[in-house]
């Protein structure tokens, strides 16, 4: 088995991961990637302590945390700052013996690329389609065309290989947008290590450091509101604490990356043959909890050790059985929190805000404990 050539589609996080660990247990990999270049795009990521212990497995977690920021509280605050909920991951690192951590992640792809050596990556190849025969027969933009023996789609909510394979899926759409960044900004240290995620009136504010130097921040607003869609995030958080004020005053307008917030409504099958999907192509989430590379990750980490064990049909079969609990779990709990944090009734507001600050803090270290544990019976 270690003798075929695995093809994956997409340089993201999953896909570099998945290649970096089948690389690693043997398998000859070619990485295609759309891009020309690989640019420091993007804004921050948070990578959850599940993610790095597959990290630490790849023996990366050290290079990786000298690029990041080490996260030991998540906090859910009103626009004051003031707590309405938060998780301490203390506890957590000492379980697990891994923190979580905030980085940029243009860092972590560059770090991924390096590790996997650029001669398995080929850029500016842009998928149009796939002849499915015996053999999978691959047609580029280019049109170059390649043979694949075994496919893996890493590719993406828009993913080309599950347009191309499989039945039809929905994007659904949150109607909410997000704007994101990153800032050269200095927060005062009692945030060093914290993410902070303001819940307002139909708005969200988030912003954490990635480094010593950097801020990743994010905001979101209703959709459906009268909002001016040209970047005016003074405007629109003017009521918030003046930490965070000062952060918005930071902000390099030309550097904001704005989007709609959407996912992937589940599907029932993530395989077809010797064609597989990972990451966002199979589950894409809405960012709510900042699980989309962390899951991307553990896909990668199950998927390669099923098919360093099986046939690739059962190795798919197995990977699904395992995985997909877990990511549509996420998938779920992010699309519900996501509408939870942007009420705008007030009424609503004092009543989530209220159970809020009611609710014991162990009910969200179990929530937590659930997406952090990595145990699965490969």
């Amino acid at each position: 088995m270690n003798t075929r050539h695995i093809t994956i589609i997409g340089a993201g996080i999953g896909g570099l991961t998945t290649a970096l660990l089948l690389k690693r247990k043997g398998f000859k990999v070619t990485v295609y990637e759309r891009a020309k270049e690989f640019l420091p795009l993007g804004a921050g990521l948070m990578l959850g302590i599940n993610a790095m212990q597959v990290i630490k497995q790849l023996g990366l977690h050290e290079k990786l945390e000298a690029l990041g920021q080490k996260l030991t509280k998540l906090n859910l605050t009103d626009e004051q700052l003031q707590p309405l909920s938060f998780v301490d991951l203390s506890g957590f690192e000492h379980k697990y013996q891994v923190g979580s951590l905030a980085i940029h992640r243009a860092d972590l792809q560059n770090l991924l690329i390096n590790e996997l050596g650029s001669e398995h990556i080929l850029l500016s190849k842009s998928l149009a389609r796939i002849e499915k025969k015996e053999q999978l027969t691959l047609t580029f933009e280019d049109n170059t065309t390649v043979v694949a023996d075994v496919l893996i789609g890493a590719d993406g909510i828009k993913s080309k290989v599950r347009a191309e394979i499989f039945e039809p899926t929905v994007i659904r759409h949150a109607q909410q947008l997000c704007w994101r960044g990153v800032s050269n900004f200095s927060l005062p240290a009692k945030y060093a290590h914290e993410l902070n995620v303001i819940w307002g009136r139909g708005k969200r504010f988030g912003f954490v450091n990635i480094n010593d130097k950097q801020v990743y921040w994010f905001a979101l607003l209703n959709s459906n509101a009268k909002v001016n869609l040209q970047f005016n995030l003074i405007e629109d958080f003017k009521g918030v604490h003046s930490d965070v004020l000062a952060l918005i005053d930071s902000i390099n307008p030309m550097e904001v990356i704005q989007n709609d917030i959407t996912d992937l409504k589940p599907f029932k099958k993530w395989y077809v043959d010797n064609v597989c999907l990972i990451g966002d192509a199979a589950h894409a989430s809405t960012p709510n909890m900042g699980q989309g590379a962390c899951q991307a990750i553990e896909d990668a980490y199950v998927l390669s050790n099923c098919l360093a064990i099986y046939t690739v049909n059962d190795a798919f079969a197995q990977y699904q059985k395992l995985r997909i609990k877990k990511a549509l779990m996420i998938v779920n709990r992010s699309w519900v929190m996501g509408k939870l944090a942007q009420i705008d009734n007030g009424f609503f507001i004092w009543f989530r805000n209220t159970m809020m600050k009611m609710t014991p803090e162990v009910f969200s270290r179990n929530a937590m404990r659930e997406i952090f544990d990595l145990e699965y019976k490969i």
